[in-house]
C-alpha cells in the first residue's frame, strides 16, 4: 500500500500551483507582506478583525431613478408636544419677502392678502391643525392637544412633498392694491429690522435679539417680534411653536429677560404681548391652576414657577 505522504503529494502540488497562478503578480509586495503577517498573527494566536463598513444613510435624492424630482424633509420636535417642525431641504419664504416669518392662525389668513398660500390653506384644513407657521427654510405645523399625531402627521407629510416637487410657489406677494382692498393698507416688515428713527437702546435691543436670542428661537421652530421699549419694558411677542408653548413664559423671563438684563442697563422687564384671545386663554389657565393648587393645598408649588407665572395673571 502506498504511503499517505506519496498519495497527498500530488494534490499538494496542484494547490500550490494553483495558489502560483492566482496570487496577484501587480501587488507581489504587498499581497507578500500581508501574507507575513497574517502567519505572524496566527503564530501569536491573534485573530484578525473585521474591516470596518460604512452604513449607507438612507437619504431621498433629490432626482429619481427616472428623473422625476424628489425630496428629503425632515422631521424635528420641539420644546411644544403640540408642534412639529418640517424642513424640506427648500426654501419656504419667498427672498424678496420683507418679513423674517409669516404665521397663518385661521383657515380665512391663508387666502388673504398680503401672504396667501395654497400650501398653507391646505393644511388648515387638516382635522385638528390650529396653526401654520413659514420660517425662511422650516415650517411649523401645530395641532390642538386632542388631536393626535400619528393620525395627521402623514397627512402633512404628503402635502407638504406634493408642494414642493410640483414647483408651484408656496407664498403669493399680494400687490399694494389687493392689500389696500383688504384692508392691509401695508405690508409690514421685520420688526428687528433697522430703523432710523430708533433710539440707541431700541437698536442695541434688536441687534441682540437678532443675532443672540432670534437663532435660538427659530430652531425650537418659532420665532420672535419686537412690538416696543417704553420705560425700561421691552414688550415682545413669541411666534410659532413658542407662541403656545407651555414654557413660553419661562423662556421669555429666565432666558430673554436675563440675557437683555445683563446686556442692556436701561432694560428693567420683558413682558409677553398676548393677542386678545391669547389673554383670554392664559386668564383661564391661570384660574385652572388655582383650583389645583386650591385641591392641592396652599403650599403647592404653581404649575408655571418664575418670574412673570402665568400664575400672576391678573383674573
Amino acid at each position: 500500500m502506498p504511503s499517505s505522504s506519496r498519495v497527498l503529494r500530488p494534490a499538494i502540488s496542484l494547490v500550490t500551483a494553483t495558489a502560483r497562478r492566482v496570487q496577484p503578480t501587480t501587488y507581489g509586495r504587498v499581497y507578500e507582506a500581508t501574507r507575513q503577517a497574517h502567519t505572524a498573527s496566527q503564530q501569536l494566536g491573534l485573530s484578525a478583525k473585521p474591516r470596518p463598513t460604512l452604513r449607507a444613510q438612507s437619504l431621498t435624492p433629490a432626482i429619481g431613478p427616472r428623473g422625476t424630482r424628489s425630496i428629503f424633509i425632515q422631521i424635528e420636535n420641539t420644546p411644544n408636544p403640540d408642534a412639529l417642525k418640517f424642513l424640506p431641504n427648500h426654501r419656504v419664504l419667498p427672498e424678496d419677502v420683507p418679513t423674517s416669518f409669516i404665521e397663518y392662525l385661521n383657515p380665512r389668513s391663508t387666502i388673504a392678502p398680503p401672504y396667501p398660500s395654497p400650501l398653507a390653506a391646505q393644511l388648515m384644513n387638516i382635522d385638528g391643525v390650529t396653526s401654520v407657521f413659514y420660517g425662511a427654510d422650516f415650517i411649523t405645523v401645530s395641532k390642538s392637544s386632542d388631536a393626535n399625531w400619528a393620525h395627521i402627521k402623514p397627512e402633512i407629510f404628503s402635502l407638504i412633498t406634493e408642494a414642493i416637487t410640483s414647483g408651484q410657489q408656496l407664498v403669493t406677494i399680494s400687490s399694494k392694491e389687493d392689500a389696500a382692498a383688504a384692508g392691509q393698507e401695508t405690508i409690514e416688515e421685520d420688526s428687528l429690522s433697522y430703523n432710523e428713527n430708533d433710539s440707541e437702546v431700541v437698536g442695541m435691543i434688536k441687534e441682540l435679539l437678532e443675532t443672540r436670542i432670534r437663532p435660538a428661537i427659530q430652531e425650537d421652530g418659532g420665532d420672535i417680534e419686537f412690538r416696543g421699549f417704553q420705560g425700561g419694558v421691552v414688550m415682545l411677542k413669541l411666534r410659532g411653536a413658542c407662541r403656545t408653548c407651555d414654557s413660553s413664559t419661562v423662556t421669555l423671563k429666565n432666558g430673554i429677560e436675563s440675557m437683555l438684563m445683563h446686556y442692556i442697563e436701561e432694560v428693567k422687564e420683558v413682558h409677553q404681548v398676548l393677542d386678545p384671545e391669547e389673554e383670554i386663554a392664559a386668564k383661564e389657565f391661570a384660574k385652572f391652576e388655582e383650583k389645583l393648587r386650591a385641591a392641592k393645598g396652599p403650599d403647592a408649588a404653581p404649575t408655571t414657577p418664575g418670574k412673570g407665572s402665568l400664575d400672576t395673571v391678573p383674573g
